[in-house]
């Protein structure tokens, strides 16, 4: 297990949690302040750049993103993450489930997420991300 400094692993934590609150509140452009201006998010098979989010967003369930402690490695001023999930729906209270794959930078505002991969607990058993749950998601509109 490395050491990472602990100052880093808050302000990374604090960023995650800021992304989590961001998306509960539906509140895009607190999402987006936690990424690089490069940043994408990967599910369902695509890549979406940070000009995607907004209309992304949208088109997601509203409801509660609990996140987990994330376990991080560190090295300099990049690392990558492990964050698990459990989204609740806000009309139905459905879960989905499952985990982030993160990589972060750090920039001169502080760390910020680069990518972020949602990786789906599915009820089967199976574990993916390029099976899409709301066939109303909009499409990438570049490949990032």
């Amino acid at each position: 297990m490395g050491h990472n400094p602990v100052e880093d692993v808050i302000e990374i934590e604090q960023l995650l949690a800021r992304y989590a609150v961001g998306m509960t509140k539906d509140d895009v452009e607190a999402v987006m302040d936690v990424f690089t201006p490069d940043g994408t998010y990967s599910a369902f098979g695509d890549v979406y750049p940070l000009a995607d989010f907004p209309a992304l967003v949208a088109a997601a369930p509203k409801g509660l993103f609990m996140v987990g402690t994330p376990a991080l490695e560190l090295d300099g001023d990049t690392g990558t993450g492990e964050q698990p999930l459990c989204f609740v729906e806000q009309t139905s209270h459905a879960m989905r489930i499952g985990w982030y794959d993160d990589t972060y930078r750090r920039t001169p505002d502080g760390w910020r997420l680069r990518t972020r991969k949602m990786t789906f607990l599915r009820k089967s058993g199976a574990r993916d991300s390029g099976r899409a749950h709301d066939p109303t998601r909009p499409q990438p509109t570049s490949s990032a």
